[in-house]
Protein backbone atom coordinates (compact mmCIF):
# COMPACT_ATOMS: atom_id res chain seq x y z
CA UNK A 1 0.00 0.00 0.00
CA UNK A 2 2.88 2.46 0.82
CA UNK A 3 5.00 1.52 -2.06
CA UNK A 4 1.73 1.94 -4.62
CA UNK A 5 1.23 5.61 -2.83
CA UNK A 6 4.91 6.29 -3.11
CA UNK A 7 4.47 4.84 -6.88
CA UNK A 8 1.24 7.03 -8.07
CA UNK A 9 3.17 10.09 -6.35
CA UNK A 10 5.90 9.65 -8.64
CA UNK A 11 8.77 8.97 -6.16
CA UNK A 12 10.94 6.75 -7.81
CA UNK A 13 13.87 4.49 -6.15
CA UNK A 14 16.56 6.45 -7.18
CA UNK A 15 14.97 9.22 -4.75
CA UNK A 16 14.84 7.37 -1.91
CA UNK A 17 18.31 5.47 -2.36
CA UNK A 18 19.76 8.96 -2.82
CA UNK A 19 17.62 9.94 0.53
CA UNK A 20 19.42 6.85 2.22
CA UNK A 21 22.88 8.22 1.56
CA UNK A 22 21.70 11.74 2.85
CA UNK A 23 20.69 10.07 6.02
CA UNK A 24 23.96 8.62 6.48
CA UNK A 25 26.15 11.70 5.40
CA UNK A 26 23.52 13.60 7.92
CA UNK A 27 24.07 10.80 10.73
CA UNK A 28 28.36 11.60 10.29
CA UNK A 29 27.75 14.95 10.47
CA UNK A 30 25.91 15.09 13.57
CA UNK A 31 28.21 12.48 15.15
CA UNK A 32 31.38 14.79 14.12
CA UNK A 33 29.00 17.97 16.08
CA UNK A 34 28.54 15.70 19.02
CA UNK A 35 32.17 15.55 19.39
CA UNK A 36 32.27 19.45 19.80
CA UNK A 37 29.99 20.00 22.51
CA UNK A 38 30.62 20.30 25.91
CA UNK A 39 29.86 16.46 27.72
CA UNK A 40 26.53 17.51 29.34
CA UNK A 41 25.03 17.40 25.96
CA UNK A 42 27.45 14.95 24.47
CA UNK A 43 25.02 12.01 25.35
CA UNK A 44 22.15 13.65 23.59
CA UNK A 45 23.97 14.74 20.52
CA UNK A 46 25.43 11.48 19.68
CA UNK A 47 21.84 9.74 20.53
CA UNK A 48 20.26 12.04 17.57
CA UNK A 49 22.63 10.84 15.77
CA UNK A 50 22.59 7.21 16.31
CA UNK A 51 18.58 7.73 15.58
CA UNK A 52 19.58 9.48 12.50
CA UNK A 53 21.40 6.56 11.83
CA UNK A 54 18.85 3.99 11.55
CA UNK A 55 16.52 5.94 9.14
CA UNK A 56 19.20 4.98 6.40
CA UNK A 57 18.23 0.90 5.74
CA UNK A 58 14.84 1.96 6.34
CA UNK A 59 14.71 4.01 3.54
CA UNK A 60 16.85 1.50 1.69
CA UNK A 61 14.68 -0.80 1.80
CA UNK A 62 11.51 0.89 0.87
CA UNK A 63 13.62 2.30 -2.46
CA UNK A 64 14.33 -1.33 -2.87
CA UNK A 65 10.82 -2.50 -3.16
CA UNK A 66 9.73 0.31 -4.95
CA UNK A 67 12.62 -0.30 -7.54
CA UNK A 68 11.00 -4.03 -7.57
CA UNK A 69 7.28 -2.09 -8.06
CA UNK A 70 9.11 -0.58 -11.55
Amino acid sequence: MLITALHNLGVRSVHLQLASLGSVGLCIGLWIRAKTVDQEERGNAERRALFVGLWAPTIWLIGNSLEHRE
